[in-house]
């Protein structure tokens, strides 16, 4: 199939829009958690941020959809945005639920071009769904939290999934109709944007304000304190394959992160690992 022919097009987005699941947050029955959960639950410090990115990736998405002309283009990036105000209303529910502190309607301005606006959201979403992703099933591994939890979060993080495949698509389908379908300037233009996302996820892990991805990067050690690179980043790979292996392979997917990360595994076998330190008893 050809990058950015009427096939391509047809393809990624009936991808997102016959995937959709129906589900209404506020009828979830959440579970009841015990004293020492619920103080480990309130303690992530990642709760504000994801709520008010949600939001404003609703608001941006709604709003930037109603500039589409194309109508199939316009229903799927419609689509998303409906998707992400239900995860906003999905997180309000379990921080009301369980008393967590965070200001539930976060001030946000559209942007006043929402085109750069959804590439570079979209970026930072494909950083971040990566990440998520692993640490998903490390928290679920963790026993932190009823399995019950996880059940009711997992739809989140399957549709992270076809977002982030949508984007790829849809980016790369927008630059060959703009006849930027040149493979090298595709490249460097993506690597450009990457690099801007990565610009924020470096910042989370140096304590910055992050207007977008790396949320889910700087809350890495609450999950799972003795957490090895190796380790994080081989169940993020799985898990990857994982979630991608549902979509239609004639689909482009994030490629940056899943390579860097089988890179930095090769890299890493050359480094044995530290051996565990015993107590003196």
């Amino acid at each position: 199939m050809r990058l950015g022919s009427p096939a391509h097009r047809e393809l990624f987005c009936r991808s997102l829009l016959e995937s959709h699941q129906t589900y209404d947050p506020a009828t979830f029955v959440w579970p009841e958690l015990d004293g020492e959960t619920l103080t480990f639950l309130r303690s992530i410090p990642f709760w504000q941020e994801a709520l008010a990115m949600e939001k404003r990736a609703g608001v941006m998405a709604q709003a930037f959809a109603a500039e589409i002309s194309d109508p199939l283009v316009r229903e799927a990036v419609g689509l998303q945005a409906q998707e992400e105000m239900r995860h906003y209303h999905l997180l309000a529910g379990l921080v009301q639920k369980y008393d967590i502190p965070v200001n539930l309607d976060p001030e946000f301005t559209i942007p006043s071009n929402l085109h750069q606006a959804f590439v570079d959201f979209g970026f930072s979403e494909c950083l971040d769904s990566f990440f998520a992703f692993g640490f998903f099933r490390i928290a679920q591994r963790s026993g932190f939290f009823p399995e019950a939890l996880f059940t009711l979060f997992d739809p989140i993080i399957h549709e992270e999934a076809r977002h982030i495949v949508f984007f790829v698509n849809w980016l790369a389908y927008q630059q060959v109709q703009k006849g930027w379908g040149f493979s090298p300037y595709r490249a460097v233009n993506t690597l450009w944007n990457y690099g801007k996302a990565l610009s924020h996820l470096v910042g989370s892990f140096q304590g910055a304000d992050t207007a977008g991805s790396g949320f889910t990067a700087a809350g890495a050690l609450v999950f799972a304190p003795d957490l090895t690179l190796r380790s994080f980043l081989s169940t993020c790979l799985a898990e990857n394959t994982h979630r991608m292996q549902f979509f239609n392979p004639e689909l482009l997917q994030p490629r940056l992160l899943p390579q860097i990360s089988q890179t930095l595994l090769r890299m890493l076998q050359w480094f044995p690992p530290k051996p565990a330190q015993v107590s003196p008893a």
